[in-house]
């Protein structure tokens, strides 16, 4: 049986955020991660750092994604000296767009009740009618009838950041393993015993970050994961010259040409494929934002599972009864990317969570069985 300090399970961007942060911090990980073909988030994420719309009647989830935002140029600047790996940090704000009245009533509602709720702590936005809109995005088509706009928002280069996260990881000492599911985790007077196919490892403190499998994998060490599926599906456009003059959370322009579309969510799906019907609505809906759309080739689809808590606010959590074990799920890991190298993994490598991460604890989900 091998024995290791640490042990991360989840290799996607939450668990090798988390890894790099805590090499940084001094210690050298094992990462277990599944397979390719796993139901995993960091296959279909947008690359989005994105602020705008989160957090309504949750002001700590509003705050803690403004701050994350606001470090993630230092973030970038870690990742390329650690990892050589320029992840194309864009942060020049973004729109969402409306293509009815009340959709625009909508958005405009959930900001202001984010700007109230966070005492005006939130980062500013504007709202926009059809014609200020247009002034600023003249390639906007003339079904959109409004937006928000918010300087705070961004992107990254999806591939890019996942490349240069486990280089940079692997750089500064973790360790890196595929195909090694986790089957079971088995507290022991000093540790954990996590156990597969074909291994089993001693470990003095386990990070579980393994996206939708932290649900099953919880209980073993005393917390809980409720999670709620969500699946989404990506379009991708053939290159182009940059003509896209904005970013959106449902339309954006990569730095290498391609066009990003996506706002879909099925939540009564299993399965990995994709659907024809969801690829003409998403198309549909882009072409309206930007009728230019209607030039492009689709060429390529995909689907992918983001990992959703009940109520879609992040968990992280210590273990009451296994102190040295750790929970980090949400489904903002390129937005919480920063904070999670540089702020929350130094607190697991002191073997702490600080008051601030409190609001976050599975807890919430079992108050009125606590009380």
């Amino acid at each position: 049986m091998q024995n290791v300090e640490l042990l991360v399970i989840g290799g996607g961007l939450v668990g090798a955020s988390i890894a790099w942060g805590l090499a940084r911090s001094g210690v050298k990980p094992l990462v277990l991660d599944g397979s390719d073909l796993d139901l995993r988030a960091s296959r279909a994420n947008f690359a989005l750092v994105w602020v705008q719309g989160k957090g309504v009647h949750a002001p700590h989830y509003a705050l803690w994604s403004d701050s994350s935002a606001k470090i993630w140029p230092t973030m970038a600047a870690a990742l390329y000296e650690d990892s050589g790996i320029d992840v194309g940090l864009i942060q020049n704000g973004g729109f969402t767009f409306a293509l009815a009245d009340e959709e625009l009533e909508a958005i405009r509602a959930d900001m202001e009740c984010i700007a109230s709720e966070t005492a005006a702590h939130a980062p500013t936005f504007e709202l926009l009618d059809r014609c200020q809109t247009r002034e600023r995005l003249r390639h906007v088509g003339p079904d959109v009838v409004g937006s928000v706009y918010s300087p705070a928002d961004g992107h990254v280069n999806a591939l890019r950041l996942f490349h240069a996260l486990h280089a940079a990881m692997i750089g500064k000492g973790a360790s890196y393993r595929a195909n090694h599911k986790v089957d079971a985790i088995r507290p022991v007077a000093d540790g954990f015993i996590v156990t597969g196919d074909g291994f089993s490892i001693m470990s003095s403190k386990i990070v579980l970050a393994a996206g939708l499998e932290n649900e099953r994998l919880a209980p073993m060490v005393g917390l809980s994961c409720p999670l709620k599926r969500s699946k989404g599906q990506v379009l991708v456009t053939e290159k182009c010259k940059p003509f896209l003059p904005c970013l959106s959370p449902t339309i954006r322009q990569t730095d290498e040409g391609g066009v990003m579309i996506g706002d879909s969510e099925e939540t009564d799906s299993s399965s990995i494929a994709t659907s024809s019907d969801i690829t003409a609505v998403l198309a549909s809906r882009a072409i309206r934002v930007f009728p230019s759309l209607a030039d492009l080739s689709v060429v390529r689809s995909w689907t992918g599972f983001r990992v959703k808590t009940a109520d879609g606010v992040p968990i992280y959590d210590r273990s009451p009864s296994h102190p040295s074990a750790f929970l980090v799920a949400c489904h903002s890991g390129v937005t919480l990317a920063a904070n999670h190298a540089l702020v929350v993994a130094p607190q697991i490598y002191a073997s702490q969570m600080r008051e601030e991460l409190s609001s976050f604890s599975a807890r919430r989900f079992h108050a009125d069985q606590i009380a």
